[in-house]
């Protein structure tokens, strides 16, 4: 009877757990907020969260690369982030012969660490509020006037922000236009790998298990951000040091129990909130469908040829990576905004939206005009989709179009030999690491599925005028599968891009006639043309009016409700979130602890499978027990992941999980599967962030690796 109480009660409390949403600008932090957060348990000032003057929690975060998140966790410019963020750095430090993306690696001191070549680090050095100089300029302006005026603006606004410093600064519009945003960063460009696991922890559950809870992933990876003696940053040299930041992480290793505080500081990339019915429907009907069949296409090829040879898994694993992450994500998001009606719930707000604005000459017509807008882009959104994401998803195809730049200076009147020279240095230098990153034999059968795709889902009068015609007075009929193989076949053996002697003579002495004719150029160069020609002005037009109408709308929703906690979308810049550790149960009968534990991994262990194999010192240390200081004693095993509820998307991977104290309890990288509708509309039931245990992490390093130097480093809370 007692243990039925205690399931009923976890039922009870996983099912009635509400999500905290909000990604809160930590600069324009509200005093309602905030309050929400100590009473939740925070135990920070503002100040200690946010600084200009003084070191605060900003100051150990920082943009990693060029889309993820990552913390400084010592006082020697130590990095934690995600190993998915860390990826390519691991992938391209690697070789068969040293195959650290499969092995894992650990810098058993600093002069081990790898430099990673082109990877850069970001701190944010302040944010100002600058719309009333952008607004002073726009005035009533729409359209795209309103766009060039705004773009103008914002140049001369950065360029004064910058001016005199090493600094980069970028503008951001806020709540679709409404505010503007100055944010000054200061870039670093030595940085050093310094750890990783092998890709069976790093990646454990691989497709199967993203985006789903239970998770057993260990997904961590260690760098090292380097400058000048003075601090400053400057490119690699052997003479830089570590970078002693204005402040760093503690780790705590105290543990997570449910309803404790947890709180996410970060870079999200995204989110379309305050999207309109009409947008919300053309995603569900055209453009995430769209998505996941095509990648699925060039997925399946992909992995074909990386299970094949270890050389090619290294050459692809990252695009792979990159591409399957987001393809489980757009199948997921438009099967979870139809389950849970979101299109009727957006209806429902505008009908509340018109009601308000009976009589606002300036709302008036909003919905029918997002209606017309809609209606005259519709018929070519899935075409724009099927360029980007087809077309151009083969690798070949997509530099073949990067050469229209070439064509450009050489068929232009008026146009110089040294602008020539200079296009074809910048070709010659990208088709290196094209043909770096190029595996032909999948990227052949890409070619020939895409491009069928094309011709089957795309109308017929939306086709570049021609094209499908030559290919079947040459290869054969246009519905067999074949045709298209033997005209990939042909792209692939007769372009110069895939031969060097060609490719040189070319260079040598370029001339426009030898470019437009080579196959793989003309084929990219006809699909590119047409779209740019045809329907790139329908679509400009269509999201030039979108976004005049989004700004009115937006205007409107912060005047009707004044009093609420208005946040704006994600986009790239440093926000905050509050929530706590909580379970939940997705459905009738099935319910979620807060915690996934070493036991668990060993239940999904299956020797040699591609998704969850492990080491054998990772089984032979379980099996020991030898968990160190790292084991949860209430589990008595290592928690290797939790889940909140806080406010994530993508971006945020790599985030630091802090507890209350602003310690270090993990790292977000991931979001369930039921809440995968939180780009357009966040779930306050069912919505959770998935975290790797800090705990983990260290047990990771210190016991699997062997790296305990790099666990000494840290501020250690016991």
């Amino acid at each position: 009877m007692k243990k039925n109480l205690l399931i009923l009660l976890f039922l009870l409390a996983a099912q009635f757990a509400k999500a905290d949403e909000g990604m809160w600008l930590p600069y324009l932090l509200g005093q309602q907020v905030y309050n929400d957060m100590v009473k939740k348990g925070l135990k920070l000032t503002k100040e200690q969260l946010y600084s200009i003057n003084k070191a605060s929690l900003k100051d150990a975060i920082i943009i990693f690369g060029g889309g993820c998140t990552g913390e400084i966790v010592s006082n020697q410019g130590l990095i934690f982030t995600n190993h998915h963020c860390g990826y390519d750095a691991i992938a391209t430090a690697s070789s068969v012969e040293h195959n650290y993306l499969k092995n894992g690696f650990y810098a058993l001191d600093k002069s081990q660490e790898i430099p990673a070549k082109g990877l850069s680090v970001q701190f944010l050095v302040k944010v100002d509020d600058v719309t009333k100089q952008v607004m002073d300029g726009l005035k009533d302006l729409s359209g795209p006037e309103r766009m060039q005026q705004q773009q103008k603006i914002i140049g001369d606004i950065v360029a004064q922000a910058i001016s005199g410093t090493n600094y980069e600064a970028k503008v951001l519009p806020i709540f679709k236009g409404n505010q503007y945003l100055l944010f000054v960063y200061e870039r670093y460009k030595d940085i050093r790998l310094v750890g990783a696991p092998p890709e069976s922890i790093g990646k454990f559950g691989g497709d199967t298990d993203n985006w789903e809870w239970p998770r057993h992933t260990g997904d961590f990876s260690v760098f090292r951000v380097y400058a000048d003696k003075d601090g400053k940053p400057a490119d690699y040299s052997a003479a830089n040091l570590p970078l002693k930041p204005k402040h760093f992480l503690p780790v705590s290793i105290k543990g997570i129990k449910e309803n404790d505080y947890a709180m996410i500081f970060g870079y999200p990339g995204g989110t379309n909130r305050y999207e309109s019915s009409e947008g919300v429907k053309l995603k569900i009907d055209v453009e995430n469908p769209s998505i996941v069949a095509l990648r699925a296409v060039r997925l399946s090829y992909m992995f074909e040829q990386m299970k094949k040879d270890p050389a090619i898994k290294l050459k692809l694993a990252s695009s792979y990576a990159g591409i399957a992450n987001y393809w489980k994500f757009f199948d997921g998001e438009a099967k979870q905004l139809v389950k849970y009606h979101v299109v009727e719930e957006k209806q429902k707000e505008e009908a509340a939206f018109g009601k308000w604005a009976t009589g606002k000459t300036e709302y008036a017509n909003i919905f029918a005009d997002y209606t017309t807008n809609y209606k005259a882009w519709a018929p070519y959104a899935k075409h724009r989709i099927y360029i980007n994401e087809g077309i151009m998803g083969s690798p070949l195809a997509a530099f073949a179009a990067s050469l229209q730049a070439v064509e450009k200076a050489m068929v232009q009147s008026g146009g110089s030999a040294e602008a020539i020279k200079q296009s074809i240095q910048a070709a010659d230098k990208a088709r290196t690491v094209f043909l770096e990153e190029e595996d032909k034999t999948s990227d052949q059968k890409i070619l020939a599925a895409t491009c069928h795709l094309f011709y089957t889902d795309i109308p017929v009068a939306q086709h570049p005028i021609g094209f499908y015609d030559a290919i079947k007075a040459k290869f054969g009929s246009l519905d067999d599968n074949n045709t298209y193989r033997l005209w990939s076949s042909a792209i692939m053996s007769g372009s110069m891009i895939m031969n060097d002697a060609r490719w040189k003579a070319f260079v040598a002495n370029p001339d426009a006639v030898t470019l437009q004719t080579d196959p793989a150029f003309a084929y990219s160069s006809a699909f590119v043309k047409n779209f740019s020609s045809k329907y790139l002005p329908v679509y400009n037009q269509f999201v030039t009016k979108n976004n005049d109408l989004g700004r009115t709308y937006m205007k409107g929703k912060l005047e009707m409700e004044p009093n609420k906690k208005w946040y704006p979308d994600a986009n790239f810049s440093m926000r905050l979130t509050y929530g706590q550790v909580k379970p939940y149960a997705p459905r009738d009968a099935v319910a979620y602890d807060y915690v996934c534990t070493m036991k668990g991994v060993m239940e999904k262990y299956k020797p040699g499978d591609y998704e969850f194999d492990l080491p054998e010192n990772y089984v032979s240390l379980y099996n020991k027990k030898d968990f160190g200081q790292y084991k949860d004693l209430r589990k008595n095993d290592i928690v290797t992941c939790f889940i909140t509820t806080n406010d994530i998307t993508g971006g945020n991977s790599g985030s630091p999980v802090l507890n209350a104290n602003g310690e270090l309890i993990g790292l977000a990288f991931d979001g369930n599967y039921e809440a995968l509708s939180h780009k357009i509309q966040f779930d306050a039931v069912y919505n959770r962030t998935i975290c790797v245990d800090v705990r983990y992490v260290l047990w990771c390093i210190d016991k699997l690796g062997g790296a305990s130097n790099i666990i000494n480093e840290l501020k250690l809370i016991k």
